[in-house]
């Protein structure tokens, strides 16, 4: 194994997992958000944004895997990544992959939960909005120490 291939190992696992949880997530909201809209179609626009909220872990472990690529030379030409880059490349991108991964499942069930409340009363979406949020930070936080690590990679020689 060479650090190229342990830096492209971390672009797919960042991409990947962070991926596989986000359509999980948003596949989860948008089956009740279907069924929501089946009733009340005037409900769109909420049924989306707590559909949609899902599917930034997705984005976030592409974002991380690009960076990967892009830092370590792979898009570009110029890779010259090695064994202990790929190593932490690789590491790098567990963050983000799997926190993407738990969080686009468990904030696809919180969504799930919010698109219910809301169809009961549409009151309630600013408070589906708050708790489906939450579940963004966890996400937000695994996707910060995957950037900062990926960033400080070249300084490793």
């Amino acid at each position: 194994m060479n650090g190229i291939f342990l830096a492209i190992l971390g672009a797919a696992l960042a991409t990947a997992l962070a991926g596989v949880g986000s359509a999980k997530g948003v596949g989860a909201a948008a089956q009740a958000s279907m069924g929501v809209l089946s009733e009340d179609s005037s409900m769109f626009g909420k049924m989306l944004v707590l559909t949609l909220l899902p599917g930034t872990q997705g984005l976030y472990g592409f974002i991380v895997g690009f960076l990967i690529l892009v830092s370590s030379g792979v898009l570009g030409g110029a890779a010259n990544v090695t064994f202990a880059q790929g190593l932490a490349y690789a590491g790098a991108s567990l963050a983000i992959g799997i926190g993407g991964l738990f969080s686009g499942i468990a904030q696809g069930k919180a969504a799930v939960s919010g698109i219910a409340m809301s169809a009961k009363d549409d009151k309630n979406f600013s408070k589906a909005m708050v708790s489906v949020t939450l579940v963004e930070i966890y996400a937000l936080l695994a996707f910060i120490v995957s950037l900062l690590v990926v960033i400080q990679i070249p300084n490793l020689g």
